[in-house]
């Protein structure tokens, strides 16, 4: 999962690193290496290059470790909101946490209305722990039906 995201252009040219994701997509580490490519025109790290860095994590956890226990789904971020408390100056790395909880309540809403809306929210921390953005993220999940095949089978 990390080498094809690595690959991903929109990941790749920002310096946006996968850095971690845990055997069973409960837990992640994505960072964002400070270079000329993240930087805007104040000299600190592009808002939208932290926004991105959270994209695609929740939806890729949830469908990886539903389809571990045996659901098919189509996940996506339907929605986001990012609060910027202070200029990045070095790198950043944000952690994203899943439970055993979150993945009962989302399996058990699949299977009873064939969809999910689950909210998270991630900080990204600079390299001396302080919190330089806050995100909320919104994914939506979707149950696939018995016609449907996952675009891609489970890493």
């Amino acid at each position: 999962m990390r080498w094809i995201l690595r690959a991903f252009p929109p990941i790749f040219f920002q310096r946006i690193v996968p850095g971690h994701f845990s055997e069973d997509f409960l837990t992640a580490r994505v960072r964002v290496k400070r270079s000329i490519f993240t930087r805007n025109l104040n000299g600190t790290t592009f808002g939208g290059t932290i926004y991105s860095a959270a994209d695609p994590v929740f939806a890729l956890m949830y469908w990886q470790a539903l389809a571990r226990r045996g659901v098919a789904t189509r996940s996506w971020l339907i929605a986001a909101r990012a609060q910027y408390r202070k200029p990045a100056t070095t790198s950043l790395a944000l952690d994203f946490h899943l439970t055993e909880s979150d993945l009962d309540s989302a399996e058990e809403e699949l299977r009873r209305r064939g969809k999910s809306v689950r909210v998270h929210q991630v900080e990204a921390r600079d390299e001396h722990g302080v919190v330089c953005a806050e995100l909320e993220l919104v994914t939506f999940l979707r149950l696939l039906g018995a016609q449907e095949r996952p675009a891609v089978s489970a890493f």
